[in-house]
């Protein structure tokens, strides 16, 4: 698996490094995520699906077709003591391995969603697993699923009260879900041929944090995302230059249901992705 021929990257081109699609818990099936990015211009898109890379392929065809580049990617939930941490793959060009370890990743999100269920209803919340099960139709299952199928039988208004009510860390119908140590997630993606990216730390991005995720072998941070506040953003693109990091960034898109969320509004220099090509490179040599 490799990435798409690249498109010309202007100082002025845009690049999105964070979205999902249907292939887990995004709205939008792969093909479509792409033809919003050459509808709003974007240079390159990265699909990062939860624990799967099972829209990548389709994904690239059409950016091929389109003009686009599509980066091979992945979002692995990971943790660190209790502190769950999301580890973004970027540029993916063997996943065999790495496939093999979702498919227990995925099966390990069926149970915890079954769980959530079985919480859901003992709480008054009469929802099916089967009804879970078909607003994941087919991608790995997560909460915002739980969420659709409460929205869609009219349990919750919309994701942020079945949220706020009950699927959030700490709500009655949370379950913590298995996941990977950060240092096994990094070796996974590092023997995929991919960048290990730390996803969204925002105010939890701090100096002694990323030092040790560099000492585990941490390639780059997500210094660009929806969730960040000005100060977030400055201190995490000072850490990457003090720690040699690549720096990444997105909007973190699921599709319609992101409300004012919207692909491509970090507005990530194409910059950043040739950064992170030149450490791929050296990498190789």
């Amino acid at each position: 698996m490799s990435d798409s021929s690249p498109t010309s990257e202007a100082a002025t081109a845009f690049v999105d490094l964070h979205a999902h699609s249907t292939a887990s818990d995004g709205s939008r099936a792969p093909a479509d995520v792409i033809r919003e990015a050459k509808r709003i211009g974007l240079a390159a898109i990265a699909l990062t699906d939860h624990d799967t890379v099972a829209g990548i392929r389709e994904a690239i065809s059409v950016g091929e077709d389109l003009g686009v580049r599509v980066v091979p990617g992945v979002e692995l939930s990971a943790v660190e003591g209790d502190l769950e941490t999301h580890i973004l793959g970027l540029h993916l060009s063997d996943t065999r391995e790495l496939e093999a370890k979702l498919v227990a990743l995925r099966e390990m999100r069926r149970t915890r969603a079954e769980r959530m269920v079985h919480r859901l209803n003992e709480l008054g919340v009469r929802i099916e697993f089967a009804s879970v099960l078909e607003q994941a139709a087919g991608g790995a299952i997560g909460r915002p699923h739980v969420a659709r199928a409460m929205i869609a039988e009219g349990w919750a208004v919309d994701f942020r009260d079945a949220f706020d009510r009950y699927l959030g860390n700490g709500r009655p119908a949370y379950v913590t879900k298995e996941r990977l140590a950060v240092a096994e997630a990094t070796a996974l993606i590092h023997r995929a041929g991919g960048l290990a990216i730390l996803a969204h730390p925002s105010h939890s991005g701090t100096l002694e944090r990323v030092a040790a995720f560099v000492d585990q072998g941490m390639d780059g941070v997500e210094v660009r995302h929806p969730s960040h506040s000005a100060e977030d953003t400055a201190r995490l693109a000072a850490l990457v230059e003090h720690f040699s990091l690549v720096p990444s960034g997105g909007s973190d898109w699921h599709g319609s249901s992101d409300g004012p969320r919207t692909l491509g509004m970090m507005r990530v220099p194409a910059e950043w992705l040739g950064r992170q090509d030149s450490r791929i490179r050296a990498r190789a040599a």
